[in-house]
Order: C-alpha cells, then sequence, then structure tokens
C-alpha cells in the first residue's frame, strides 16, 4: 500500500488514480501460518481468462495506473502471463509479489519479456525460521534462488518480510542477507491477526515491543541509505514517533511529506480478490469490506459508489474521525492520522478506529508508566481474511512478562559477523535511544505544544 495522496492534487470525481493488489488466484505453493488469506486452494469460481481481461481493460478505464499481481501464489495460474502481458498493453505498470518457491531462470525470462518491472519476494526471517513460517523446507533456499533469476534476467527486486516473535530477532541478520542479494528496497509489515496468523496469537508482537524494535528499524533504515538498501515499513505500524519521517522518506529523508498522513484505502489503493470481489484494501477483512463483485457490477461503479471504497473520501471532516474510539480518539494527531491501518485495527478488535501498532502511542504510554497487552477475546472462524476479536487492558510498565520467552528484546537480537565487533556499541546505543525516545514522550505530556 502506499501513502495517500497530498490534499494539493486534484480530485476527479469519475476516476481513481490509484494502484491495484490483485489476487489472482488463492491456489498456494507454500502454507504460511501467518497467512492473512489462508491460500493454498483456488478460490470457488476465480475469474476465467475472458473476465481478468476485461477487468484489466476496466481498471485502466478506471484511472489505475499500477497492478501488482499477488497470491496465493500468481505465477500457478495458468493465464497470469497473459494477464501482465495485458496490464502492460493498457498502458499501466505490471508489478507482482510472490513467495519466490519455484521460479526457475526461464521463468525470469517469460516475466521479463510479459513486462513485468519489478518484483518483491517475501522473505520473514532467515532459514530456520522462515521456513518454519512458510511451512516448507528449503523455501528460504527458493527465494534466494528467486532473487537470482530476476537479477540475471533484469528484473528489479526488492524483498517484503513480516515482523513477529520469531523474525524480529533476525532482522540485522535479514538486512545484510538482502543487501548481499541485490535488493533495492526492504518493506518491512507487522504481522497481524488475521487468517492464519489469528489462530497463533503468541506469535504477535505486543504493542510494548515496539519501543525497542523502531529503534532497531531506524538504525537498518539509516544503515540503508548508505549502503543502498531503502528500508521502509508498510502501513499498519509506526506513525509519529521519532523515526517517522526517516521511515517512510524511501531513501530519501529530505522529502517533505514523509511521514505518515493517513489511511489509503479506496485512496490510492484498491484490492481485488480471485472471483472478482473489490475491496479498498487488499489487506481489508472480505466480509466486511467488499464493495461487490465485477461479475455483478463494473469497476467504475464500485469504486465510486460504493462505502466500502468510498470511507476514507471523509478525510479532513469531523465525519473523518467519527469512527475512532480509545486510544486513537484522544490522540493529538487524530485529525491527521485517522486511526493509522484500518486493516490492523479492525482484525484486532473487529472494528476500525484505534490501532494498538503506534510507536508514539507506545511511547506515550510508556511515559506514563503504562504498557498495552492485548489478549484474545474471541477465536477467527477460519475463512480466508477472517479476523477474531482481542481485548486491550494496561499494566504497570515493569510488570512481568507472562510469555517471557517470547518477549522480543535488543538483547535477542542476531548480529551479521561482520558487525559483531561493532554490536555492543550498537545496543547500548540503541537502548539509549530507547530511554530518550520515552523521556521525550514525557515531556510532550507536561509541556504539549500550544
Amino acid at each position: 500500500m502506499e501513502n495517500a495522496v497530498s490534499s494539493s492534487q486534484t480530485y476527479n470525481p469519475r476516476k481513481r488514480h490509484c494502484y491495484a493488489v490483485w489476487e489472482i488466484t488463492l491456489k498456494c505453493n507454500l502454507a504460511c501460518s501467518h497467512c492473512g488469506s489462508r491460500a493454498g486452494d483456488a478460490r470457488h469460481e476465480e475469474l476465467s481468462t475472458t473476465e481478468a481481461l476485461d477487468l484489466v481493460r476496466q481498471m485502466a478505464d478506471a484511472g489505475i495506473t499500477e497492478v501488482t499481481l499477488i497470491g496465493g501464489e500468481a505465477f500457478l495460474r495458468r493465464d497470469w502471463l497473459d494477464i501482465a502481458r495485458e496490464i502492460v498493453r493498457c498502458g499501466m505498470i505490471c508489478s507482482m509479489t510472490t513467495g519466490g518457491y519455484g521460479i526457475s531462470r526461464t521463468t525470469a525470462e517469460r516475466m521479463k519479456a510479459a513486462g513485468i518491472n519489478q518484483v518483491s519476494v517475501s522473505l520473514d526471517g532467515m532459514e530456520q525460521a522462515h521456513d518454519r513460517l512458510r511451512g516448507v523446507k528449503g523455501s528460504w533456499r527458493q527465494a534466494l534462488n528467486t532473487m537470482r533469476h530476476l537479477h540475471a534476467v533484469g528484473i528489479p527486486f526488492g524483498a517484503n518480510s513480516q515482523v513477529n516473535r520469531h523474525s524480529a530477532p533476525e532482522f540485522a541478520l535479514l538486512y545484510q542477507t538482502l543487501r548481499e542479494a541485490g535488493a533495492l528496497a526492504w518493506q518491512v509489515q507487522m504481522t497481524v491477526p488475521m487468517g492464519n496468523a489469528a489462530d497463533d496469537a503468541a506469535l504477535l508482537l505486543q504493542p510494548a515491543e515496539l519501543l525497542a524494535f523502531h529503534p532497531l528499524l531506524a538504525y537498518l533504515a539509516g544503515r540503508g541509505h548508505r549502503e543502498g538498501l531503502i528500508v521502509q515499513p508498510g502501513n499498519n505500524y509506526g506513525y509519529y514517533g521519532p523515526y517517522d519521517r526517516l521511515l517512510r522518506s524511501f531513501g530519501r529523508p529530505e522529502r517533505e511529506w514523509s511521514f505518515w498522513r493517513g489511511c489509503s484505502a479506496g485512496l490510492a489503493t484498491i484490492g481485488i480478490e480471485a472471483d472478482g470481489v473489490i475491496k479498498a484494501c487488499p489487506s481489508l477483512p472480505t466480509a466486511a469490506y467488499s464493495g461487490g463483485s465485477i461479475r455483478e457490477h463494473s469497476l467504475a461503479e464500485i469504486l465510486l459508489e460504493r462505502e466500502e471504497l468510498t470511507f476514507n473520501l471523509h478525510a479532513g471532516t469531523p465525519e473523518g474521525t467519527a469512527h475512532l474510539w480509545g486510544f486513537c480518539r484522544t490522540c493529538d494527531f487524530a485529525e491527521l492520522c485517522r486511526g493509522a491501518c484500518n486493516w490492523t485495527a479492525h482484525v484486532f478488535f473487529d472494528r476500525r478506529g484505534n490501532n494498538p501498532y503506534c510507536h508514539h502511542r507506545a511511547l506515550v504510554q510508556a511515559a506514563r508508566g503504562l504498557r498495552e497487552h492485548l489478549s484474545l477475546k474471541r477465536a477467527a472462524g477460519g475463512q480466508p481474511f477472517d479476523n477474531g476479536e482481542f481485548t486491550i487492558t494496561e499494566l504497570p510498565l515493569n510488570a512481568p512478562w507472562h510469555d517471557a520467552a517470547l518477549h522480543f528484546t535488543l538483547e535477542q537480537v542476531q548480529w551479521p559477523a561482520t558487525w559483531q565487533a561493532e554490536a555492543g556499541a550498537i545496543v547500548q546505543h540503541l537502548q539509549q535511544e530507547i530511554t530518550a525516545n520515552i523521556r521525550q514522550a514525557g515531556q510532550m505530556l507536561t509541556h504539549p505544544a500550544a
């Protein structure tokens, strides 16, 4: 997902100049324990080739500028390259996100010939952690082989990774692995309780663990700016902490608009499911946020007339913050942030408007001597893109962690062998930053801006 469009851009009520993420099949050759769509088998009645190519033309007419093909695993659909070629023929950029399990040199060459201009390969930790999360032994090595094939045929590639308690300690190692593989960019997304991930709450980071993870991520981003690897957060965590401008700068820290500006679902992004269902964001739960199917309505009608696709158009008005509750309703950034990522809030609490994965929020709570704890209240039902419901409680900041063995701290971080001489100094510096960040948040509470 991209950030929301600048308010200086002209809005055309008959066009949606945005980015589409298209799940062209739910069939997958991996079995990821954190998969939000519970991918594996194809959906019932996925779009035919004729329907898919017609949808491509509708996207071009509607003002879509880029389409990312995803799955499941996109290349398991037989006509995936026909779809890619049609996207390019219609004047849109075609990119792809893949687990990278089974892409050969020949497949990479065919991707290049079809006009796929960039690829993101999923890598969720080092070999043991990645293979455990992805459910297939050898998937880590296959993902790296895919990167080599892409490099060989000249397709620029990056990586995407999920942050959870299995992967977080390995992020410095993962940074070095991706840099050596030739990745140009690395997007880091928080694992949240949707689909398969909803079935393993212990996997998820608790909000207070952002206090340690964000300084680590910012350190890697700063290093990446110097060493040629753009490190950026996904849209489902962060927000207004001391590193937001650095982390959302896409390698250009001087950019004026490099900070979170609210959820872009339906504004700069739409999601499409393999059976033709349209959502304002590819990650949003289907049951609550489906705007309809292209088998029943035109894409233009769904984009422009369905509340599920237009709820973010109220940004900047009182209606734009009416859905906020909890901490987010009282936050100084409420009007700009609008509760941050709607997907993350909804899959935790079964409604949007209160995002617990906020660094600013964790710092404010820590300055008050508190930390928030998420507990499962109701399990998910077992459908693609489903969610359960969590409760959130406040604990003393220094209260014991009942799951201490899984609790993420900087002492758990594993460092590349070539960094060992400086690892101790890095950890010490990051610990000092945590203390300084909390102190600064406390000063803001004591002396709020006029």
